[in-house]
């Protein structure tokens, strides 16, 4: 008996449920729709970017307060200063930059001027050298005492010079040739070449 009164309610309560959900269903749609109108006129209330009013007052109404203005002065006044001191230095920097060109230019020139210089004073020395040379054999081939009364002509220093170049037989002939203080002189000047010649 209790299960057939059960399945009767049960069945009694079925279509109640339907009602419910179909009554829920419509209400949720009339919001929906209310709400989408709401929106609309909202939308329709916003005005347009181009509609949007202007304000009225420009800038140059805008007026700064008198005890704000000495500052503002003050800062244009700064403001000036350091441009005119930016150009400044921007010309300064540009003659610097002149000035080291100019600089690198006249280094490059005094190098090659110094490599000439080397070069010719090479060409120097080894003509020199050579000359000397030239001459230490003329006196070395002339006969003993005609060479040694040359020297006795020249003066001492210039003389132990060709005498310390040449062959030792060959100055040994000539000093022999030579008056007794002349050979003095000229063995004096030759002992004493080197001895400035620091020995450590």
């Amino acid at each position: 008996m209790t299960t057939r009164s059960t399945r009767k309610k049960r069945r009694r309560k079925a279509p109640g449920r339907g009602t419910l959900m179909t009554i829920s269903a419509l209400l949720i749609g009339s919001a929906v729709i209310r709400i989408g109108g709401d929106a609309n006129q909202a939308f329709a209330k916003v005005p347009n970017a181009t509609e949007v009013e202007k304000p009225t007052h420009t800038n140059a109404e805008c007026k700064t307060p008198d005890d704000f203005q000495p500052m503002l002065d003050a800062f244009r006044q700064r403001e000036a200063r350091l441009s005119s001191q930016e150009l400044a230095l921007e010309d300064r920097m540009q003659a610097l930059k002149v000035a080291n060109r100019e600089i690198e230019r006249k280094l490059a020139e005094l190098t090659k001027a110094e490599e000439a210089l080397r070069e010719t004073i090479a060409l120097a020395d080894t003509a020199a050298e050579s000359d000397l040379d030239r001459l230490t054999r003329v006196y070395e081939n002339m006969k003993p005492k005609q060479a040694a009364a040359l020297f006795e002509e020249m003066d001492p220093n210039f003389a132990a010079g060709f005498i310390g170049r040449m062959r030792p037989e060959a100055a040994a002939a000539v000093m022999a040739g030579l008056s007794p203080e002349a050979a003095h002189a000229f063995s004096v000047v030759l002992a004493g070449r080197n001895t400035n010649v620091p020995t450590e």
